[in-house]
């Protein structure tokens, strides 16, 4: 037989070749070196007693075993997180379609209006937190004071454990501007010739919003519902700046847990052990949208 000819690669495949291995090779060297390494050493970890210095002996199941059976808080911040999930994630998507029609619907001043709801995403942080602590505090709060002006006596809305929850879940959604752009760039894809159909067979605008629009923002609901999921089970900085977990463990999350055993508490075996329990819990939650997108997310092609 025939030996078969090499393909020769020429002097320009081979340039092409070698820019492209160059162009990513940053971020290919910061992808190995910032998660690929973290998350292997991190692994390594979690079977020790390693301590914040990262030193320790192999100890098998052990750190395992003390979270499944031994850590009362273990289970309330994996319930906390999953309840704030199941919270956050459903309105985070509806508020986000909403606005995003009511955004793509001709309105004046368009520029103006998606720079207001914008805003808040690129100005949450610390001290957005403490503002929003202020408002929701029990004794000289906004909301309390509002309340008051009703003859109505507010809560405690941080230091009731039935409300600390919610309260950061209000808070979180006030920074929604991202999703919502996302969703306002997805409705406007949608062709105008559905709607102009719709409108010659004598669909009113209810009809056209669920029969055209959802539907075929469905691929950006399914992005949007993967994105916020993952972002949601990682949780910290609200609760940990205004609760501190409290009241009595009730908004004390996963990522707070880990901060606390490895930097606070000094037990980095542990914290590691805690932190690969919540990539898997991550990992089976967008498993199992990823398999369930197919009876629900509708692709225009």
């Amino acid at each position: 037989m025939k030996e078969k000819k090499k393909k020769k690669i020429s002097g320009i495949q081979k340039r092409n070749n070698l820019n492209f291995y160059l162009y990513i090779s940053p971020w290919l060297i910061f992808f190995l070196a910032l998660t690929v390494y973290p998350m292997i050493k991190s692994l390594s970890l979690a079977f020790t007693d390693s301590s914040f210095n990262g030193k320790g002996n192999f100890i098998g199941l052990e750190n395992f075993l003390q979270a499944f059976t031994a850590d009362p808080r273990f289970w309330a911040a994996f319930k906390n997180t999953i309840c704030y999930v199941l919270m956050y994630v459903p309105l985070s998507l509806i508020l986000s379609f909403f606005l995003g029609w009511l955004l793509s619907r001709n309105v004046k001043f368009l520029g103006f209006w998606r720079t207001v709801f914008y805003l808040p995403y690129i100005t949450a942080g610390v001290a957005v937190t403490i503002l929003w602590g202020w408002i929701f505090n029990g004794t000289y709060g906004v909301i309390n004071y509002i309340l008051s002006l009703f003859g109505i006596q507010g809560p405690n809305w941080l230091g009731d454990k039935r409300l600390a929850l919610g309260c950061i879940v209000v808070m979180c959604l006030w920074s929604l501007g991202n999703q919502i752009l996302i969703m306002l760039a997805g409705i406007q894809d949608i062709p105008d010739s559905y709607y102009e159909s719709a409108k010659i067979d004598g669909a009113g605008t209810l009809r056209q919003v669920f029969s055209i629009t959802l539907p075929l923002s469905t691929p950006t609901i399914f992005f949007n519902l993967v994105i916020g999921v993952i972002s949601a089970f990682q949780l910290f900085n609200q609760p940990y700046i205004l609760t501190q977990g409290g009241p009595v463990n009730s908004t004390v999350t996963v990522a707070m847990l880990i901060f606390q055993n490895a930097f606070q508490y000094g037990k980095m075996g542990y914290a590691s052990c805690i932190a690969w329990c919540l990539f898997v819990v991550i990992m089976i939650f967008t498993g199992i949208i990823e398999v369930t997108q197919k009876k629900w997310v509708f692709y225009d092609n």
